[in-house]
């Protein structure tokens, strides 16, 4: 192994020991309890909050708190396992018209009658309910499963719409093929389109709304607010969670390469942890954290953070915060260890504060602030 790709794996191994209770110093307000299973969060411009349950509803949340009643409109989802109501995100023109794009696992019809997908629609916000809504992208193909839905959603700064994509678990080896949407990152226009610069858009079988691949299941997804640069996490198996710059046309090895295992039997998977012309993650946590929700802080609300990345946990029942120098990792910090809960969503709103979504039955939204 080369010495580079030795020290690269020695310091991500360090910086994954490094484990601290949360600052003294840090507050925790609850804004609003009483979501089931919270997935999604984002801000409008008049201080409410919209927030997907995984059942199936949307909802508009007070700035004090009050939940508003479930918004009409929304498209049908199969509730089951890890699928339901996904991501939420607001067009960069939400102000001029009121667009708001839902993730969610679309049960099929017909002959894929028992199937699912991860969709995309869109629909306009008008009171409590959305209107115009139409689909403007579909995962192919179904899949007779409940897991590994992926869906995080970023639109980038020219407008066009990132979607990520998991492998649905049974399906891995296809996250390796450009013929299906299994385990990629999707590029499309705000209205399904296709752009023109796609990497893969005169690709011979490669389906031109892929924009990256091999990747397992990616429930973390944010800008970097310099760069402009895509950033995405993913869920390893038995460890191998990975952080990755997602640039385009590249390929991020699952499952030909990776730092987990087998469930259960701790066999390895693939050829190894690096391979010539595939992507090495920013970081990677073993054993794993089950990473979900990821947000550049650009604020300056908590002094010596800002530029940092923080990531939700739910195994690991954490907020992980990553200091950054360029694409390099050169702390992790642990924190919110004593809340004890699984954290889906991390998101910076518009007042320069941290939110966190609680994944459970009786989910809460919360603030980080200092005391």
């Amino acid at each position: 192994m080369p010495i580079a790709r030795r020290l690269f794996i020695l310091t991500s191994l360090l910086l994954t020991g490094a484990c601290v209770r949360a600052d003294p110093q840090l507050g925790v307000v609850t804004v609003a309890k009483g979501l089931e299973n919270p997935w999604g969060i984002a801000f409008l411009p008049d201080g409410r909050m919209l927030v997907t349950e995984r059942p199936g509803r949307l909802r508009l949340v007070t700035p004090d708190g009050k939940l508003g009643a479930p918004i009409d409109g929304v498209p049908k989802v199969d509730a089951r396992g890890q699928g339901g109501l996904l991501d939420v995100v607001l067009d960069p023109s939400f102000a001029a018209n009121r667009r708001v794009y839902l993730s969610y696992s679309e049960p099929g019809t017909g002959d894929d009658t028992g199937k699912n997908g991860t969709a995309v629609a869109r629909g306009r916000l008008d009171g409590n309910r959305l209107a115009d809504v139409a689909v403007i992208f579909r995962q192919k193909d179904k899949h007779a499963g409940t897991a590994h839905f992926g869906s995080r959603l970023v639109f980038d700064r020219s407008g066009r719409l990132f979607i990520t994509l998991g492998d649905r678990f049974a399906r891995r080896a296809d996250a390796q093929h450009l013929g299906t949407h299994f385990g990629k990152t999707i590029r499309i226009e705000a209205n399904g389109g296709v752009p023109d610069d796609n990497p893969f858009v005169k690709t011979p079988g490669a389906l031109p709304e892929i924009w990256s691949y091999g990747h397992r299941n990616m429930q973390g997804a944010a800008l970097h607010p310099t760069t402009g640069e895509l950033w995405t996490h993913e869920h390893g198996p038995q460890g191998g969670d990975e952080v990755n710059v997602d640039l385009g046309g590249r390929n991020y090895g699952w499952p030909v390469i990776t730092f987990g295992a087998e469930y259960g039997s701790g066999q390895k998977i693939g050829e190894g942890t690096s391979k010539p012309g595939i992507e090495d993650p920013v970081t990677y946590w073993v054993p794993s954290i089950a990473p979900s929700g990821m947000a550049f802080l650009t604020s300056d609300r908590y002094p010596g953070w800002k530029g940092s990345l923080f990531v939700g946990a739910l195994r690991g029942k954490v907020l992980v915060r990553l200091e950054l120098d360029g694409r390099k990792v050169v702390r992790e910090e642990r924190l919110l260890a004593d809340l004890d809960e699984r954290l889906r969503d991390v998101r910076q709103g518009p007042d320069g504060w941290l939110y966190l979504l609680t994944d459970n039955d009786d989910g809460r939204i919360l603030r980080l602030t200092p005391r």
